[in-house]
């Protein structure tokens, strides 16, 4: 078998039972089929410290948001729907003990399914830079039946080449 959180609750039920019926970790380890280590740790963690599941315990730093951080979060984004992750740390972080960085902002919005916070910057044109650049590009007068800009009088020009080199007599004629 795998590590011991690859457990399920029915085989940590398993060993406990079968520690609790009095087999030694060697006995329990050889009938279900798991190692020394693994048997020893559940049993520990299951009879003696009461846990209820054998979840793998998680590795690092609790996080700083809590579910009432995820909450308070949550409403800074609905005030304000184009606020960037930076504006929310900053009310985040006014009143808290704890500030938190942009990273762990950025992490808690996108695992509660905000995401796209980066502002999206649209330059601005001033008059002078609008007009200057319509003058860069200059506007040529043609008709608008122009061959130059109606490609359909191109596709004509083509039909009407290939009737002409076909030499069919009508048949109506006697």
């Amino acid at each position: 078998m795998g590590k011991k959180g690859d457990l399920s609750d029915f085989g940590c039920g398993m060993v406990v039972g079968a520690r609790r019926a009095g087999l030694s970790i060697s006995e329990t380890a050889e009938l279900l089929g798991f190692s020394h280590t693994t048997i020893s740790k559940v049993y520990r963690e299951r009879s003696e410290k009461e846990k209820i599941s054998c979840e793998r315990q998680l590795c690092g730093r609790q996080c700083l948001v809590d579910v009432r951080g995820q909450r308070r979060m949550g409403r800074l984004v609905q005030d304000d729907r184009k606020a960037t992750a930076t504006q929310i740390i900053t009310c985040y972080n006014q009143g808290m003990q704890n500030t938190i960085s942009e990273r762990t902002t950025r992490r808690t919005l996108k695992k509660m399914g905000y995401s796209s916070r980066r502002p999206h910057w649209v330059p601005l044109l001033s008059a002078k830079n609008r007009k200057l650049r319509l003058q860069f590009f200059t506007v040529l007068q043609w008709p608008p039946q122009s061959p130059d800009l109606n490609p359909i009088e191109h596709l004509w020009d083509v039909v009407e080449r290939e009737i002409r080199i076909i030499d069919v007599q009508p048949t109506n004629l006697q």
